[in-house]
């Protein structure tokens, strides 16, 4: 077996600890929860998880180190990646708060200027984005993932992969975890009159942040 218990165990551990750690990930769903209720908020983890694998393949073909040894490459992608992650706190801070549907559990209606469903699987593909848009997730992957691969295990490459596999099934699974708690939470707040009109700025404000933090902290 080219993966050791030993190892998986070991990775696995720090996998989860990194995953649930308050990143910009952990802090987007969580707000998107509070604002839009659960099914967006599993979506859009479920998107930044499964972005992952993206990054996996990166890393295992050697792309993400050109982009550490581009200069060019990397900004643009951080530009992109910025850009996107404005236009999403845009239509938060636009909306005009949630509408809530009878008989379903903290579903609102999806921010103005934007079309997409308020089912998952549109902020499913908005979280897919906003990860394989991110070159800091890229690099993430290259300094980390290798620090687990055994020279006896043979095989670095399929190493690199399953580990990356791993990696996407634990984010899947916790960031789909952390929306659906925040979106029941957000559920109770938005029954109190102007409140889910105030999370939807506050999710707009922090989807801005995330923007800023991409731009400016270095790599």
């Amino acid at each position: 077996m080219f993966l050791s218990t030993e190892q998986l165990v070991r990775f696995l551990g720090a996998a989860f600890l990194i995953t649930i750690s308050p990143g910009p990930d952990v802090l987007a769903t969580v707000s998107l929860g509070l604002s839009r209720g659960w099914r967006v908020a599993v979506g859009f983890g479920m998107g930044c998880g499964s972005g992952c694998l993206l990054h996996t393949l990166l890393a295992v073909l050697g792309v993400s180190a050109l982009l550490q040894a581009s200069p060019v490459a990397f900004g643009l992608l951080r530009f992109c990646g910025a850009g996107y992650l404005v236009w999403i706190g845009w239509g938060a801070l636009r909306s005009r708060g949630v509408v809530q549907v009878p008989g379903a559990v903290g579903v609102g209606d999806v921010f103005r200027g934007q079309s997409e469903s308020v089912t998952g699987l549109g902020w499913f593909r908005r979280g897919l984005l906003a990860n394989a848009v991110n070159p800091k997730v890229a690099l993430f992957f290259l300094a980390f993932l290798p620090q687990f691969v055994e020279d006896r295990g043979g095989h670095r490459g399929l190493q690199l992969a399953v580990l990356g596999l791993v990696f996407t099934l634990n984010a899947v699974v916790v960031f789909s975890l952390v929306g659906f708690f925040s979106g029941r939470v957000g559920h109770l707040l938005q029954g109190q009159a102007g409140v889910s009109k105030w999370l939807d700025r506050l999710t707009g404000v922090l989807f801005w942040g995330l923007a800023v933090r991409l731009l400016f902290v270095v790599k």
